[in-house]
């Protein structure tokens, strides 16, 4: 009978599993935390994306992003204010710690959450669009752009109830706000010390369409980044980007100068994919490409054709503008650091003038081996010339000729080699 019982209970186990979905065993006190820095990229959006999905199977009280970012790519803050409006669970954006911003595109992300707190310290605003490279374009696109940005902001801004005006000033004219004037103007909803403070605050908080609060000794729980969020992330870096195109165009040039290398090919193949990835993801200046490319054209065919420095300065003009042109925005996350723009340019562009300068030596030296390296030679005679005998050179004995008569043990110079037949003259006339 007991053997029945048990047999029962664990049919009743497996029923009541598959009529409940995993989010009626979640903890509802339960809190998932985000930490989103840096600019806005294709990797952040994929983290945040995943966070909000997690948070919404698991059905906990609500989740964080602790927001800390200059701005970045607007398709990028778009597809991050989407996540947070379809989210079934609030979202609370945070900017912090002390010090942090809400810049650019950050603002809208901020604008977007049902609840908006900020740490002592931190700033946000300044979210007018810049073009590429920070220049002035047509009026009439420049007004199309930012009109479309002001019409995004105040549905969003209005969806939450916060200050319209404000936000359509942040992106006409550029303002910026401490976090206790945003408190003041209707921007955020919460001033908070830290986590712990802001959970309090927050807590019994009521969420349009998603019900109250309860955040009594709620549970803590960090979202790590996953290996593809991190790998997404690193290769959306704009010098991580350079240096996998430079190391592409690296390899593919060794593979075609040295066939059956392999390996430098193969990596060559890998870096460019990976660059041309990046690329996808990032404001790209393709004149800024194609100059590079040039620059490798001419470190080429400076090792095919005597110029005489001509085309390794052509390239080095075009490695250092194209590097220079290559990210078209203004925001120092999105461009490649000096740091790693300077130290490439120099060594890459060394590398290939100091390749073409052997190149260019081996073409002018003196031929030092074969037939050629012959003449000029010196030579002892072996055999009487009259007009022809043997001369030892380089280690061999040679057939000979010359217009005078010269005897055994003379010394005589190579004047040339005719049909394998050293002509000679003596050293001493």
């Amino acid at each position: 009978m007991l053997k029945h019982y048990k047999f029962l209970i664990i049919i009743a186990l497996l029923f009541v599993s598959l009529l409940c979905p995993d989010n009626c065993l979640a903890d509802d006190n339960e809190i998932y935390i985000i930490k989103a820095s840096g600019a806005i990229s294709p990797g952040m959006v994929d983290f945040i994306k995943q966070g909000i999905s997690k948070a919404s199977d698991d059905n906990v009280a609500c989740i964080i992003i602790t927001l800390d970012t200059p701005g970045g790519l607007a398709e990028s803050m778009r597809n991050i204010v989407m996540d947070i409006l379809a989210s079934k669970i609030p979202v609370v954006v945070y900017v912090s710690p002390g010090g942090a911003r809400a810049a650019s595109a950050g603002v809208m992300i901020t604008m977007a959450a049902d609840i908006a707190a900020m740490a002592p310290g931190t700033n946000i605003g300044a979210a007018h669009p810049v073009m590429a490279g920070g220049q002035k374009i047509d009026k009439t696109m420049s007004e199309k752009v930012v009109n479309d940005m002001v019409a995004h902001a105040k549905s969003v801004a209005s969806k939450r109830g916060r200050n319209v005006q404000w936000v359509e000033k942040a992106i006409r004219e550029s303002v910026s706000v401490t976090e206790t004037e945003a408190l003041e103007k209707n921007i955020i909803d919460v001033i908070a010390s830290d986590i712990d403070d802001l959970i309090k605050q927050i807590n019994g908080r009521k969420v349009e369409e998603k019900g109250v609060l309860n955040l009594d000794n709620p549970k803590k729980t960090i979202l790590k980044e996953t290996i593809r969020t991190k790998i997404l992330k690193t290769i959306s870096d704009p010098n991580i980007a350079y240096i996998l195109m430079m190391i592409g165009l690296a390899g593919i040039y060794f593979e075609l100068s040295n066939p059956g290398a392999i390996f430098p090919g193969v990596i060559g193949a890998i870096s460019l994919v990976l660059a041309f990835f990046s690329f996808q993801t990032l404001s790209i200046n393709y004149a800024g490409i194609l100059l590079i490319i040039l620059a490798f054209i001419f470190f080429i065919m400076e090792m095919k054709i005597t110029s005489y420095g001509l085309l390794s300065i052509a390239g080095v003009v075009c490695l250092f503008l194209g590097s220079l042109m290559l990210f078209k925005s203004s925001d120092p996350e999105l461009q490649v650091s000096w740091s790693v723009f300077l130290p490439t340019v120099i060594i890459v562009s060394a590398f290939f003038v100091f390749v073409a300068s052997l190149v260019f030596k081996a073409q002018t030296s003196k031929p030092r081996t074969g037939i050629k390296g012959l003449a000029g030679e010196i030579g002892v005679v072996k055999e009487d010339i009259m007009p022809e005998g043997k001369v030892f050179v380089h280690g061999e004995l040679w057939n000979a000729t010359s217009k005078n008569q010269i005897q055994k043990g003379v010394k005589v110079r190579v004047v040339k080699v005719v049909n394998l037949v050293l002509d000679v003259e003596p050293v001493d006339k």
